[in-house]
């Protein structure tokens, strides 16, 4: 102990510690045995619960006695009146407080508590209430006794505002409560929800918002703010900013429906991977229900955004003739119209990343306002803790939810600083700032509607969103520090041109079955098998590519054997 004289103890006094611990192992392992033989006997009698009370107040994290005492007590039910029956779980619940006063975080303890509260003929839940207000005072942490509070809430029916008020008590004292403000952020739904949907909708769609109403966000703001001035360093206040922040969650829908001549396909995209062969898609072309399989883009999503299937031949390539495709997602009671005009050769239904506010929230002028004020003070703490990576994040968070495109040079410049003030997560702020920057391509393609991506010299370390690049004709990834082509590149189904040069891509697993690739641009990577281009041979109308600058153009014979493999390349440069 801090403060005290550590005094050398002499062999005498070790000797008789020793000769302590070992009686108290041999009354410990002699209850333990005959324990293990009444169980084995089938035994579950008085003696029994009192050796494993017994063996339990020393040692309340033994498994296996905690379900041998169970046992013993659903025997005891069965021969006992209720009264009886009353009183022995009564004592229960004592016997286990003296467990937890052993070890508060006892696993066993608190799961014996949770099975004897359903018990129990009638259980006081003001004691249990009572019970966890004194544990969370002494370990406001103590994840244990929260989860067994929200047991108790809910049998009890305590009210949502009570306990809301609960743990803005427990926040006042203290700020670094990270299991309060985690607590408030589930009960905020239930007491302030966002619009809910409107009772006409079908049962499936009827679900409960995780969001909270905005006039609720603008009091919560003021809340957290106080805590994280109090204590910039601290996380949990800056976690539960964040949740505040968070973008509301997708509605599902069918966000795209394109159709094509060339090949006779039908691809679908989804707000959320679905799983399309569970039978949930129906496909009707001009009125009549089509016999299709559908597929997703790779074969390793079961579960995937986009879905693809073959329409039955001759049914739209004569250009001649107009069509009318609808989509039902019988799942979520929708369906998505898409028309394929005459003389088109193909032609899509969709709507856009901005449409669908993904990348920042649709935001009133209050809440703008408000928020715009949250950064003007967030940016204050930032000069006086210029190196507080947590101000910094939040910061590109308020400047994310405001105006992406407007605060991309500001952003770029925060992400910068936090790699060098929190170097040993830059691999997450570049694979975050990459998200970013994606997102904000996306919105400017949309704006100047083009079908060509560009994020060439952006620093890229991961791609994400390839959902939303169904239609993408052109996209060029060069000079970035990308090492692979995930596997969820195989949506861009419309794609004709793919540059990645100057990368360090090793491998190409997404370059899967892409109908209308014809040119692949890979100069200066680190392609150095064979096996790392074996997705290519899938795309039927790859005509060139660009291995120059790669290990695999040094290899002796390679030029043959590329050939072998992708027999329709006319423009090969090693």
């Amino acid at each position: 102990m801090h403060g005290r004289v550590k005094i050398k103890s002499t062999a005498q006094q070790e000797e008789e510690k020793r000769k302590e611990r070992e009686k108290k192992l041999k009354i410990y392992t002699t209850a333990r045995d005959a324990c293990f033989s009444k169980r084995k006997e089938g035994v579950c009698d008085e003696e029994a619960l009192h050796l494993t009370q017994q063996l339990l107040s020393s040692n309340p994290d033994f498994a296996t006695l905690w379900n041998y005492r169970r046992e013993i007590l659903k025997h005891q039910e069965t021969v006992k009146d209720e009264s009886e029956v009353q009183k022995m779980y009564e004592s229960e619940l004592s016997f286990l407080e003296s467990c937890l006063k052993v070890n508060p975080k006892s696993y066993g303890s608190w799961h014996h508590r949770s099975w004897v509260s359903e018990r129990v003929p009638q259980m006081d839940w003001s004691r249990e209430l009572s019970l966890c207000d004194r544990c969370l005072s002494l370990d406001d942490r103590n994840f244990h006794c929260w989860d067994y509070r929200r047991i108790v809430v809910k049998k009890s029916a305590v009210p949502v505002e009570k306990e809301l008020e609960f743990t803005h008590r427990l926040i006042g004292s203290n700020f670094s409560n990270y299991s309060s403000w985690h607590y408030r952020s589930t009960l905020l739904p239930l007491l302030h929800p966002e619009s809910p949907e409107p009772a006409s909708s079908p049962p499936s769609q009827q679900t409960h918002s995780h969001r909270v109403c905005e006039e609720q966000l603008l009091k919560e703001y003021e809340l957290v703010q106080n805590a994280f001035f109090t204590d910039p360093n601290d996380q949990s206040a800056w976690f539960y900013y964040r949740w505040l922040l968070g973008r509301a969650e997708r509605e599902e829908m069918i966000s795209c429906v394109y159709i094509s001549r060339d090949g006779e396909r039908v691809a679908v995209a989804f707000s959320r991977p679905v799983n399309a062969q569970s039978g949930g898609l129906l496909l009707v072309l001009d009125g009549q229900p089509q016999s299709v399989d559908w597929r997703s883009v790779h074969p390793r999503f079961k579960h995937s955004p986009v879905w693809i299937c073959d329409l039955p031949p001759g049914s739209i390539c004569d250009i001649a003739n107009e069509h009318n495709l609808t989509v039902h997602w019988s799942e979520k009671y929708i369906h998505r119209d898409c028309a394929l005009y005459t003389g088109r050769t193909e032609s899509w239904c969709r709507d856009s990343a901005t449409d669908q506010e993904l990348f920042r929230s649709e935001l009133s002028v209050e809440k703008s306002s408000v928020l715009q004020s949250e950064l003007q003070s967030c940016n204050q703490l930032q000069e006086l803790e210029p190196l507080n990576k947590w101000c910094l994040l939040t910061i590109i968070l308020l400047m994310r939810a405001l105006d992406p495109l407007g605060y991309e040079k500001e952003t770029l410049a925060h992400f910068q600083t936090l790699k060098e003030v929190d170097s040993m997560r830059s691999a997450y702020y570049s694979d975050l700032c990459s998200k970013f920057m994606i997102e904000n391509t996306i919105l400017k393609m949309e704006y100047a509607e083009v079908r060509i991506f560009s994020v060439a010299d952006k620093n890229l370390t991961t791609l994400c969103h390839l959902d939303q690049l169904l239609l993408v004709t052109h996209i060029n990834l060069s000079s970035n520090q990308l090492r692979r082509i995930p596997a969820h590149f195989a949506m861009l189904q419309c794609l004709e041109v793919l540059e990645a040069n100057e990368n360090s891509i090793e491998h190409l697993e997404g370059v899967y079955c892409l109908p209308k690739l014809e040119e692949v641009l890979l100069k200066n990577n680190k392609i150095s098998t064979l096996a790392a281009l074996q997705p290519l041979s899938s795309c039927p109308k790859l005509r060139r590519l660009d291995l120059r600058g790669n290990p695999i153009a040094q290899v002796a014979g390679v030029e043959s054997e590329l050939s072998e493999l992708l027999p329709a390349i006319t423009c090969l440069l090693l």
